[in-house]
């Protein structure tokens, strides 16, 4: 997890910021000098930060146990305490973003449009009710953008919103809360393969949509283990991992790396990096005791 950050310090030290200001890096770590003007997040539960608390949903996390080590409580985050995109803001010296539904205090450093159960397929995640699908998170930051620009003009934007960074983590719920789900009929209508074609030829798309919007520095990572899972250990009939959900996930990040490849030679000017999430996650199963002091035991 720490070289993930690293690598991502990294890619946005690569383009100084102009914002000569200093505040706080968001939760500790002292005062220091932002290395982009600004972060704005897409994805879904992994990063979600409270966008779905007021929704008509199932997927929200705004109470206990969830937040019990985060300060002030549960937030909307589905975890205990920071995601990694939090993690990521306080190295690079920016505040926590806040989610894009909350009101913004004081200097926009970001925000975050995540929402649980989200998909890059608009029908994605549909038994949890309401989410915000990514094609909608994608209008929603252009509403932003909208508003930014009418108060700040466009010469002035363009060049600050091309030095942020855009972390864009979707797929998992494509398969979770789609693919493998038994009232859906995408399964039926798609090899595993050409699914995963599918998904991203439309994330190829939607992330182009955000490069012609002005965004050029991205994150994005790929998607976990998905067969080692707790609601898949529990489908398996000797507790193990399911080996042909893992195949999913394997097929979607081989297609994700290739797609990264292409957009970084067709979008000029683009920096699109990649996260190998799944072989983090496999580090963390096959040495636990080197992360004991990031909180992991056995």
């Amino acid at each position: 997890m720490v070289a993930v950050l690293a690598m991502v310090i990294l890619l946005a030290a690569a383009a100084p910021g102009q914002n000569e200001s200093t505040y706080g890096g968001g939760g500790g770590g002292g005062w220091r000098r932002p290395m982009v003007p600004a972060m704005f997040i897409f994805g879904d539960s992994l990063i979600d930060n409270g966008n779905n608390n007021n929704l008509p949903t199932f997927a929200r996390a705004n109470y206990f146990p969830y937040g019990i080590d985060f300060v002030g409580g549960p937030t909307g985050r589905f975890s205990n305490g920071y995601t990694i995109v939090d993690e990521i803001a306080k190295l690079l010296g920016l505040p926590l973003i806040p989610p894009s539904t909350a009101p913004v205090m004081g200097p926009l450093r970001g925000l975050n449009y995540a929402s649980a159960a989200s998909g890059i397929l608009d029908i994605t995640g549909r038994n949890f009710i309401g989410r915000i699908p990514f094609n909608q998170q994608i209008r929603n930051f252009e509403n932003t953008l909208d508003q930014i620009t009418g108060n700040l003009g466009a010469a002035t934007v363009a060049p600050v919103v091309a030095r942020c960074i855009f972390f864009v983590g979707m797929g998992s719920n494509d398969y979770l809360n789609n693919y493998l789900m038994p009232n859906y009929p995408t399964r039926f209508q798609y090899t595993s393969r050409q699914f995963a074609d599918l998904l991203v030829q439309r994330y190829t798309q939607q992330l182009t949509r955000l490069y012609n919007l002005g965004a050029r520095k991205f994150v994005i990572p790929g998607i976990g283990i998905m067969g080692c899972i707790p609601n898949m250990l529990a489908r398996s009939s000797d507790g193990r991992c399911l080996e042909e959900v893992n195949q999913l996930g394997r097929d979607f990040n081989a297609n994700v790396r290739t797609m990264i490849d292409n957009l970084n030679t067709n979008l000029p000017g683009s920096r699109f990096t990649y996260i190998n999430i799944a072989r983090l996650f496999q580090d963390i199963l096959a040495n636990p005791m080197a992360y004991v002091e990031f909180g992991f035991t056995t």
